[in-house]
């Protein structure tokens, strides 16, 4: 058996090798190394891809979330609402742009911003929603956008871990997650599930005005050399991060489907034990593209199954160990306990398995045969 891995970067390169050198020797060739036609390329492919009319990219998916933020023209002060059980780069930026973060719980069984607990916390300096599509499932963003239109918010995706992911509307129909609120972020971080081989963002809007705010942003605030229009940053997607992301993006979907087959092939080997809830899927299969099969092990020891599974050589990870209310930089005497049930309990519970398109039925087998060894 191979040697598992949280995530094999190297076996994906292995298979896509040829690709991947020819677009980077391509760019080296050419010398356009600062958004060159490879990031033109990218860029006209994602929107297709996405059915988006704007993708802004950027040097990273933080970045990405802070531009969004700026292109909206928001305020110091100004109160924005996002999930307290996600990684700190949602609120992070929230706090840089001296905006006020307004953490709140998640839902138990999809891990993403609860409804219910948006709507408590709108106020009158209410002007933003971040839902975070968290571990690759988009949150309930019809009630979202719904709640936003009654108390004209916008709403900013952080689609990090969710890219290719499918929302299934009431009527049936379907949109990529990213392209539903009025702004989304994304990381092309290595390990996502469309990665690059370094840092690397894009910003998606339908918003053409927004859209022309935001590319003068990521560009020191030009859209003429040397005329600075706009409060802007250097934000730039380089042009070997995007040749990478050519060669992968076609293979989006094979990747994704990989994923939801390793998951599906985890959820049927732990199904139904009495320790462990498997992952929740809302809605169709292609509703959720796994960046983390996560599972919750309930009335059982899960730091000693955590060492358990390292001792036998099986990476396993907590996402995530802390709630953001409860990190020294977020604290504030607004939050009480009992506003975060759900997320207090899911930090006790949650353990992430190997989640990447290489996965075997060998692995998965030899790492689920591991789990119920141990809680047997």
């Amino acid at each position: 058996m191979k040697k598992i891995q949280m995530v094999d970067l190297k076996g994906q390169y292995e298979n896509i090798k040829e690709t991947v050198n020819h677009s980077i020797q391509n760019v080296l060739d050419t010398n356009a190394y600062i958004n060159g036609p490879e990031v033109h390329k990218f860029q006209a492919s994602l929107e297709q891809y996405l059915d988006a009319k704007h993708v802004i990219p950027c040097a990273n998916g933080t970045d990405a979330l802070q531009i969004a933020m700026m292109g909206l023209n928001l305020k110091p002060g100004d109160e924005v609402i996002t999930a307290d059980f996600t990684f700190a780069a949602t609120v992070e930026v929230i706090a840089l742009l001296q905006l006020t973060p307004v953490l709140v719980d998640v839902e138990e069984d999809t891990f993403n911003i609860s409804i219910a607990a948006i709507e408590k916390a709108i106020t009158p300096k209410t002007k933003a929603i971040v839902p975070v599509h968290l571990f690759g499932q988009a949150a309930n963003m019809e009630a979202i956008m719904q709640l936003a239109e009654a108390h004209n918010l916008y709403v900013i995706e952080d689609n990090a871990q969710a890219i290719g992911a499918n929302y299934k509307w009431a009527d049936g129909t379907k949109t990529k997650a990213g392209v539903i609120g009025h702004v989304a972020s994304t990381s092309f971080f290595p390990s996502k599930n469309l990665g690059c081989y370094g840092d690397g963002g894009a910003i998606f809007t339908n918003d053409d005005e927004l859209a022309h705010t935001l590319r003068g942003v990521v560009n020191h605030g030009m859209y003429e050399r040397y005329h600075h229009d706009v409060v802007g940053v250097n934000s730039r997607l380089d042009s070997i991060q995007a040749a990478v992301l050519n060669a992968k993006l076609p293979l989006l979907d094979t990747y994704n489907d990989a994923r939801q087959a390793a998951a599906a092939q985890y959820s049927a080997a732990l199904a139904g034990h009495k320790n462990i809830i498997t992952p929740f899927i809302a809605g169709d299969k292609d509703s959720h593209v796994f960046h983390q099969y996560t599972l919750r092990i309930v009335d059982a020891d899960r730091n000693g199954l955590m060492q358990h599974l390292l001792d036998k050589g099986i990476p396993c990870a907590i996402y995530y160990p802390i709630p953001l209310h409860s990190q020294k930089a977020y604290r504030d005497e607004r939050y009480k306990e009992s506003d975060f049930p759900v997320t207090n309990q899911l930090v006790k519970e949650v353990l992430s398995l190997p989640m990447h398109t290489e996965l075997d039925e060998e692995q998965i087998k030899f790492i689920t045969d591991a789990i119920l060894d141990f809680l047997k």
